[in-house]
């Protein structure tokens, strides 16, 4: 036994000569060494580790400048942070007078080369549609009862008091209260409204059209010097009817519209489903435009007032614009039938 320590000691101090002093071991050194030697035999036959395989990645480099001096702004890849603006008020295109881009654009498809350059334009404070659509429609409930009350700050209060008031008048203002409250709660309820922002001033000028021809109708509706219709009963009935089934049919064209194109693609076209009010898509690419003019039509007639003939007339006309827009869209795409050709009037339009 002693020489066996003789000779291990000798060895010991040969291996210092030669490989300089070593680390200090720690006391468990076998017993750590037997448990890996026995890990590694039941692991089975030793494999290379796996090769990674790095997919095709595109890198852009995306230049924006400003659009009116044509300074750069930022380089996104170079920068943490865009400029100070919310993403809703910047406003980027490929040329500087080109067409806004859309968010739902990829960049990849944008690219000509491994650098784009976008101009960035400031759009203003911005609001989101829906408060755009809750702002314009709740004026005009609000501001037509303000003159059904026959304020004394708006109408003389002694001539307000010794004039009675047609039954025309009231069935006026639940018209046109049903109306508004009836696009209210379908831009809460039905309307799958875009997430998207539009300028504040669009929303001031919406309120403005909306509001001030809603002041010039109630005035002359509420005012104590009103005339009832020349026909008397009989064009206010038939006026009333139709503008009950021109509001329903709105409805329902905007229900269909929704249940058969819950995604959202605006360039499939809805056909008519067993409610008679979705017919008329039969005749026409937009039959919401057609009876919403139907139901100011018929309050036109229903009044007998100038106030309601322009503002029918003005609204006629930007949503002929719209149904032709979409209806060119539509033919474009190759949904319409052949012998359908009306944007919104059958026949005509």
């Amino acid at each position: 036994m002693s020489r066996r320590h003789k000779t291990n000691a000798s060895e010991h101090k040969r291996n210092l000569a030669a490989h300089g002093p070593a680390l200090p071991a720690p006391h468990n050194d076998m017993r750590s060494f037997f448990s890996l030697s026995q890990l590694v035999l039941s692991a089975g036959h030793l494999r290379p580790p796996p090769v990674l395989r790095h997919s095709k990645i595109a890198y852009f480099e995306v230049e924006i400048l400003d659009a009116q001096s044509k300074k750069q702004i930022c380089v996104v890849d170079k920068v943490s942070r865009c400029p100070q603006w919310y993403p809703s008020r910047v406003g980027l295109r490929l040329e500087r007078n080109g067409s806004y881009l859309k968010d739902s654009v990829n960049i990849k498809s944008l690219a000509a080369s491994s650098i784009i350059t976008l101009y960035f334009t400031d759009m203003g404070q911005q609001v989101t549609w829906t408060t755009v659509f809750l702002t314009e429609y709740t004026g005009p409930l609000l501001i037509y009862l303000l003159f059904y009350l026959r304020l004394s700050s708006i109408y003389d209060a002694k001539e307000s008091a010794r004039s009675v008031r047609h039954p025309i008048v009231h069935l006026a203002c639940v018209c046109h209260c049903l109306h508004y409250l009836r696009h209210l709660l379908e831009t809460l309820f039905v309307h799958k409204i875009s997430e998207g922002h539009t300028p504040l001033k669009n929303l001031i000028k919406g309120c403005t059209f909306y509001w001030g021809f809603t002041s010039w109708i109630a005035y002359y509706i509420n005012h104590p010097q009103y005339t009832p219709p020349s026909f008397g009963n009989r064009q206010v009935t038939f006026a009333a009817l139709t503008f009950l089934i021109c509001e329903a049919g709105s409805h329902f064209i905007h229900v269909a519209l929704v249940h058969q194109n819950p995604s959202g693609n605006k360039t499939s076209f809805p056909s008519p489903s067993v409610n008679p009010f979705t017919w008329l898509f039969t005749l026409v690419s937009c039959p919401n435009y057609t009876y919403e003019i139907g139901s100011w039509v018929s309050l036109t007639f229903m009044t007998q007032t100038l106030p309601v003939g322009v503002f029918a007339l003005l609204m006629a006309i930007q949503m002929a614009l719209w149904a032709r827009k979409k209806h060119q869209l539509y033919l474009k795409r190759g949904t319409l039938s052949r012998w359908r050709k009306a944007a919104m009037i059958p026949f005509i339009l």
